[in-house]
Order: C-alpha cells, then structure tokens, then sequence
C-alpha cells in the first residue's frame, strides 16, 4: 500500500491579504497569492490518493500561522485581529465555503489536516484564554475548530530573554494543560546560535515540576535552522566546526525530554540557492547535510522526527513552485534510505509522527 504524507508545515495566503503579513513588502520573492491552487500545482508530482504506481500519496497538510503584523496586547499596534482574520480564512478553507479569488475550492477541505494559529504566548495565560476563546469564535463549527491543534508565536526574530520570560513560560504550561501544542521557530544561521540556548533553557524550564501528562508538546521547525552552508569539502570539515558541534550539543539537550519533536523541513532556506533550469544532484545534498540530519535522528530518534516541506518559502531557495516541493520530497527520501530506516520508521517519518504529536484524525 502507498504510504500517506502528511506535510507538517505548510503557510498560506491569498493575495488579498499580502499587507496584513509582517514581512511583506515591494519586491518580496513571496509577495504573490500562495493558496491551496498554488500548493496542488507545487506537489503534482505526487498524486492526492493512493495509486499502486507509486510508494507515496499526499493525504494532507499542517497550516502553520504566517507572520501577520499583531501585538501580544490585544489593542497595540496590530492587535490580534489580523491574526484572528486568518483563522478565519482557513476556516472557510476546513468547512468549503471558498470566497472568490482565494484560492481554493470546496473540495479542498479534506486537504486541511490541523491549523496551528498565530497567539499571544509571551501574555501568559490570561491573554492566551481570551485570544482562543476567540479562535473558538472564528472557527464557526465544531468541524473547524477541532482541527486547531496548537499555536505558534515566533521567537526567531524576537529579542533576546524573551522564551525565559515569567509570561511566556507560564504561557507555554497553560498551552500544555490544555492540550495544545506549541511550534518553536528558532534561526541558528540567522539569527545566532544563543536562540537555541534560550530555547533549550526555556524548554528545561517549562517542563520543570510539571506532571508528563500536563506537558506541552514543543515541535521544533526547520531543524533549529542550522548553518547549511558551511564549506563543505567532507563530512570531516563539518564535524570538527565550531557552529555545528554547538547546534548539535544544543539540539540534543532539546530532544532529551519525550514531549519535545522536530520537523525535517526547511532545509532550501539555509542551504544555497538552487535554480530551476538544472535539477540538483539530490544525492550529494543528502550527503552535504547527512551529519545534520544522523544527529537529530540520533537526538530525538525516528519516532520524534516528522516531514514538512516548509511551502511556499521552500520555493525561495529550491528553485521555484514547480520543483521545489518535489526537490524536497527527494531529498528526505534519501536522507531515510541513507539512515537505513525500516518501512514502519519512513511511514512515520512521512505522516504518523505528525498524526501522533498533533492529535489529528485522517
């Protein structure tokens, strides 16, 4: 039988509401419709329900808030309801009642697996329980609402000491007792290894005195974003450099608690550009990151690992919408073979982690 993905990271937007994101402006090589007409097109390659011909199927996705200009405070400078405005949308994606020109139809509505919002978290718990009553308001139905699994509040480009603030610990212990997950964005390339030191004093400090049952599931996105492009002229010149011996003793400190999972996405943004014209040769990327990759299998095992491609910012650095999923998909069925993962581990890699850590029913 052909085994289902589950794409764990996705984001969307129509055109329509491009100046309510935050990192919009001219020029932006995003700064176009991004929806679900435009995701179908990037994963052509891989057919929506099981076929015989092949060993994979897309079964779904995982939406993932999108960086909406907001506030922590309800009535700052961006507030939430533009954040609120795109549960709304996703909404109307979950129960097929598309509006025209966004980009998605009704039939669309069983791609959506879970939606994980945009949310308050450095506010604590008081601000977290008036903004997802008012999620729970905007999801309409039943239907919908079931399907928000968790939240996100992006640390990466936040100051420093803002994860080891009273509110956003106590924020993230609120999160847990109510079963929801939390996605952590942290950026080692970008935005400096001392993120993954917060991030993994934060965690420690959030599971502290806190019962296993009551923990909040942290999925860690895009392999804490390391430095992909290092020289690289053999594995050798990788394992003895100071920025990965850093990120690897940091994110094995992460996955040493149970409730904690990463996501085998974003590797185009940190890596060089690929261009369109001319395919990459896959097999020398899965060997370029293969001791990235070998340490958080090693950290958090296969069992805590999922895939997500990261659409549509995977397009940026792999080469475009028509090639760019599909590049990706690639390179992690090569980074699984080189693992020597059995059947069971890949299927879990490709969807059941996701199933498993988000609660999500296909």
């Amino acid at each position: 039988m052909p085994t289902p993905i589950i794409d764990s990271h996705i984001h969307l937007f129509p055109e329509s509401h491009l100046r309510t994101l935050a990192w919009y402006g001219p020029g932006s090589p995003l700064g176009s419709q991004h929806s679900i007409d435009e995701y179908r097109l990037a994963t052509a390659s891989t057919p929506a329900s099981p076929d015989s011909a092949q060993p994979l199927y897309l079964r779904g996705f995982i939406f993932l808030e999108t960086d909406r200009i907001s506030s922590v405070e309800e009535a700052g400078q961006g507030g939430w309801s533009l954040a609120l405005d795109e549960v709304s949308f996703l909404t109307r994606i979950i129960t097929g009642e598309p509006v025209p020109g966004e980009g998605h139809k009704d039939v669309d509505r069983e791609l959506c697996l879970g939606i994980v919002p945009w949310a308050p978290v450095p506010g604590g718990p008081a601000a977290l329980e008036k903004y997802m009553a008012q999620v729970k308001e905007r999801t309409r139905t039943e239907e919908a609402h079931k399907k928000v699994r968790g939240v996100r509040y992006l640390v990466q480009d936040k100051p420093r000491g803002v994860m080891l603030e009273s509110g956003f610990i106590e924020g993230l212990k609120w999160l847990g007792r109510q079963q929801l997950i939390f996605d952590l964005g942290v950026d080692a390339r970008q935005g400096g290894i001392w993120q993954l030191r917060e991030a993994a004093e934060m965690i420690n400090k959030v599971y502290h005195g806190v019962e296993k049952k009551d923990r909040v599931k942290i999925i860690i996105n895009h392999l804490c974003k390391p430095n992909l492009r290092l020289p690289f002229s053999s594995p050798d010149s990788i394992a003895t450099h100071p920025d990965f011996l850093e990120w690897s003793s940091l994110v094995t400190a992460m996955a040493q608690h149970s409730s904690t999972y990463m996501k085998l996405s974003g590797g185009f943004s940190e890596l060089l550009p690929l261009v369109a014209e001319s395919e990459p040769d896959i097999a020398s990327l899965v060997e370029q990151i293969r001791l990235w990759t070998d340490v958080v299998f090693d950290a958090f095992g296969p069992e805590r690992v999922m895939f997500g491609s990261d659409w549509p910012v995977c397009n940026v650095g792999g080469g475009g919408n028509s090639v760019a999923w599909r590049r990706w998909k690639s390179v992690v069925e090569g980074i699984l073979e080189r693992r020597g993962l059995s059947q069971d581990q890949k299927e879990g890699v490709w969807g059941g982690v996701a199933v498993k850590a988000y609660g999500i029913e296909i």
